[in-house]
């Protein structure tokens, strides 16, 4: 017999309506037979997870640069005039690059690996009338699926019998709160997401057990559906591909400029083509930085290293850089700023209502004096540890694993409070349940203590109150008049506006045993008001964001009181603060208003959303200029993950589709892991903003002194081996090391900088300008001298211009360091790595100068004492001149500062 699938509605079908369409039975299920059949006919029973690159994919991605392609280019034109050297040494480059990138994402993925948990991999299933347990990618169309506590949800499916079923569907929905679920049909409910007689693949059973008709597997779940929204929204660039891929564009105009003057006014003069031709190539290997890549690579991948010392590991190396950039967090709630585990927050009593907190074990009241409630209190206490069918002994590091959530932190408080779970229970016999259930929505035990008789019951605050008559006053018992119901209805309702889930206490004493129906005649206790709390760690984490410039949103899908409660305390909203959009207010995006985007950008909580409209929301502040980080754990949260600038999720509590979705994976789950590795992140901008002023000033310096010397002696004018050289030994080196320098110490107490700022501003390019004329004027000097004191002979004049230029910029590194830093004691001549590429570098130039063959490769001559004696005095000149101009300006500060205080 054909079915339909996917089966529409089953939450609003009858149960036999339903068994019919999927020729299975509520009590036999399916048969193997069957089973097998339909396994051919819809496939497995999983996911399709995100298609992970193949190692060929990560290593061609190495390549994919416009920087490669200009090397790559310069490389095949040496090759053209046969200098072999040339392009070996470019080529060489390009593969040192591509290992090093190649090596830290691997390195990534592996411990990505060593994250991955193991997904439950089996269900019980009831097959031809037999119980079976099959691998969980075998469960099928129409199959009867057991549930029981602990058990994982293999797929969609309608519940035909449940008895106290309890599921926690927060990594799917949000929701802190477990749900309780039933059979029946809510005619009300037109979203299959939320229905109470539906379980859905993934969640987790926290309590009773349940038979369930199997209506949905892999991607015709609610899991697949949102796997799918996944994979169909984009990764965005990150900011460093967008502002180096511009940097580099901006560098070849330069080049195919300078290049075309030079030539038309070489070809103008009359000058020999092949002449003005490799002139053109020595320009062109000049004014481009080949140590860029290799050195942007390296310091993102050191910053990679740091970051996971801090619990973070990175997947892509350019998101360690794009975090520093960041000027929105949004941020799920549940289990990223909350503990993921319910807790007792608040008690209620007839005379006293108290905020309560547990340290170590111990309780904690916020008021000390509870003398007036303490009958009420010891009540409650044992009311709250009998009426309960968590555990005795809970853990509370592992609250998921085993029970309701609300019962095992009435256990914690009973515990707490000095009244021992195990104790209370040994003396209080039970002999009978009344198991809660979403008609009655209360639970009552009854009890056995020596030879009196113990009734306790909990639950929703308007059906507790129905079965009371009486009332705990102190010491005293009095009747419960009709007023003082509202007045605790009131409350109640007060306390849930505050986002709390609020319970009803009551019980019965007697010497003789109760009737059957011992629900009524009760004594009203007080309410107690429960809440995920925030994480310890993230108001302090939360703080440094906003000193940071750094704006904060909640996008959640808890109600949406409880998300305002967390994000005041928390420090998101202020304390007067109530704007909250929830889901269902917020308008199709397609056709967003101005007046909607503006409310979406100045709100920081957003409740009940779907994963959808996180996606979406992300959209919004891109579109709006933010560089957008998302922080999350669940499934719900994967396409949002996707879709930022930077995915973080949690690596110790997420969903594995959220890990696999991120680019970063918090080891620790800590939001404050956050703040260390945005620090990074902006520590890691500096350097590279540092080294490319660096580098690039070098280089430009090369092209000034190669214009020069073509136009004036173009018989001196350096080769482009040399110039090679130069670029990957003088450059690289110093520029690598400034890379690994640590940042400044005030980083995270100034703003974010502006995103749409280039690494190289109109200011940078004008200071570049002005490093490179000294550089370039420094080596005309010497060549002048050169050919004025010493020779006139263009192989040595050459070669004064090479050693001045080396030493030069070599000697530059020290300028890079800031104006407002010392003279002596600075980033940079504190940076050990910074000496240490000076002392390499100048060995390299004596072994190369020393050597025959590195000579003659290099068109090096034996020179003069003297003319080296000008070659290094000349390399000296640009670092003396930047260096007097910085004490000057620093003087010139101190002294105006001083005016301003004698003014004051």
């Amino acid at each position: 017999m054909s079915i339909e699938y996917p089966v529409k509605t089953p939450y609003l079908q009858a149960l036999e309506d339903l068994s019919i369409a999927l020729s299975t039975s509520e009590k036999e299920g399916i048969s193997t037979a069957e089973a097998s059949i339909r396994t051919k006919q819809f496939g497995l029973n999983s996911y399709k997870s995100q298609k992970q690159k193949s190692i060929w994919q990560m290593a061609f991605e190495q390549f994919n640069s416009p920087i490669v392609y200009l090397l790559l280019v310069a490389g095949l034109v040496s090759l053209y005039f046969k200098n072999s050297l040339e392009a070996i040494a470019i080529f060489i480059v390009i593969v040192v690059n591509a290992i090093i990138g190649f090596f830290m994402e691997l390195q990534a993925r592996t411990s990505m690996r060593a994250l991955k948990k193991m997904d439950v991999s089996y269900a019980k299933v009831v097959r031809g009338g037999k119980e079976l347990e099959i691998a969980s990618e075998q469960l099928t169309i129409g199959d009867l699926l057991l549930l029981e506590a602990g058990d994982v949800v293999s797929g969609d499916g309608r519940i035909v019998f449940s008895n106290g079923l309890q599921v926690d569907e927060s990594s799917l929905t949000g929701e802190s709160f477990p749900v309780f679920k039933t059979s029946n049909i809510d005619n009300e409910k037109l979203e299959s997401s939320h229905a109470l007689n539906m379980v859905y693949k993934g969640t987790a059973v926290l309590n009773g057990n349940a038979k369930v008709i199997i209506t949905g597997i892999a991607e015709h779940t609610e899991l697949g559906k949102i796997s799918e929204l996944v994979g169909r929204s984009k990764s965005t660039k990150t900011p460093l591909d967008i502002k180096i891929g511009k940097l580099t564009k901006k560098l070849i105009w330069i080049t195919l400029v300078l290049i075309l003057v030079f030539v038309i006014t070489g070809l103008l003069e009359g000058r020999a083509w092949l002449e003005v031709l490799k002139t053109s190539i020595a320009l062109a290997v000049a004014a481009f930085p080949e140590g860029l890549p290799i050195v942007a690579t390296v310091a993102l991948a050191y910053g990679m290293l740091l970051m996971a010392r801090k619990n973070a590991i990175v997947k892509k190396l350019s998101s360690v850089e794009t975090l520093g950039s960041v000027n929105v967090i949004l941020t799920d709630k549940t289990g990223t700023l909350t503990e993921n585990k319910i807790s007792v927050e608040m008690l209620s009593f007839p005379d006293q209502e108290f905020h309560v907190s547990m340290k170590n074990g111990k309780l904690k009241f916020k008021e000390d004096d509870i003398e007036k409630s303490k009958e009420n209190f010891d009540f409650l206490v044992r009311i709250g540890t009998l009426c309960n069918n968590a555990p005795v002994n809970p853990d509370a590091k592992n609250q998921k694993a085993f029970g309701d959530p609300v019962e095992i932190s009435l256990l914690l408080l009973a515990d707490a409070a000095g009244f021992p779970a195990q104790k209370t229970v040994s003396e209080f016999e039970r002999l009978s349940e009344i198991p809660f259930s979403s008609e009655s929505k209360l639970m009552a035990t009854l009890h056995k203590a020596n030879k009196s008789f113990f009734v306790s019951a909990k639950g929703a605050v308007e059906k507790v109150l129905l079965k009371c008559s009486h009332i705990q006053s102190g010491d005293s018992i009095l009747d419960l008049s009709a007023e003082k119901k509202k007045e605790i209805l009131s409350k109640a309702e007060l306390l849930s506006a505050s986002g709390l889930r609020v319970l009803a206490f009551a019980y019965q004493s007697s010497d003789t045993k109760p009737d059957e129906d011992y629900l009524k005649d009760l004594v009203y206790v007080g309410l107690v008001g429960f809440l995920d709390p925030p994480r310890r760690d993230i108001k302090g984490a939360i703080s440094e964001c906003h000193s940071a410039g750094i704006k904060i949103v909640m996008i959640t899908g808890d109600h949406p009181m409880t998300a305002l409660n967390i994000a005041k305390r928390v420090g998101i909203a202020e304390e007067q603060d109530d704007k909250v959009i929830a889901g269902s207010e917020l308008p199709d995006m397609a056709a967003l208003s101005k007046e909607w985007k503006g409310r979406i950008l100045s709100t920081t909580v957003f409740a009940r959303t779907t994963p959808k409209q996180k996606l979406e929301i992300v959209d919004v502040y891109q579109k709006a200029g933010y560089i957008v980080a998302m922080t999350g754990d669940g499934v719900n949260d994967a396409p949002a993950l996707k879709k930022a600038n930077v995915g973080i999720a949690m690596g110790l509590r997420g969903t594995q589709v959220a890990k696999e979705t991120a680019s970063i994976v918090l080891k620790d789950d800590s939001f404050a892991s956050i703040t260390h590795a945005v620090a990074h992140g902006r520590e890691i901008f500096q350097n590279i903003q540092r080294f490319v002023i660096y580098l690039v000033s070098c280089n430009l310096s090369e092209i000034l002194i190669i214009t020069i010397l073509g136009f004036l002696a173009q018989g001196t004018m350096l080769f482009p081996l040399q110039i090679l050289f130069l670029n990957m030994i003088t450059d690289v080196f110093p520029a690598l090391a400034l890379g690994l320098g640590k940042g400044d110490l005030t980083v995270m107490q100034r703003p974010p900088r502006d995103p749409k700022l280039g690494i190289v501003s109109n200011r940078n390019w004008l200071v570049i300008l002005i490093y490179a004329v000294l550089m370039s004027g420094a080596v005309i000097l010497a060549i002048f001298m050169c050919r004025f004191y010493i020779t006139s002979d263009v192989k040595v004049i050459n070669n004064v211009a090479f050693i001045t230029l080396a030493s030069c910029q070599l000697f530059h590194v020290f300028n890079m360091s800031s104006l407002q830093s010392g003279m002596i004691m600075n980033e940079v001549t504190k940076n050990k790595f910074v000496w240490l590429a000076l002392l390499l570098c100048f060995f390299l130039l004596i072994v190369v100068y020393f050597f025959e063959a590195s000579r003659e490769a290099l068109n090096l001559n034996v020179i003069s004492g003297q003319a080296w004696l000008i070659a290094i005095l000349s390399s000296m000149l640009p670092l003396i001149f930047v260096q007097l101009y910085k004490l000057f300006r620093m003087q010139k500060s101190q002294s105006q500062q001083s005016t301003k205080n004698l003014n004051k």
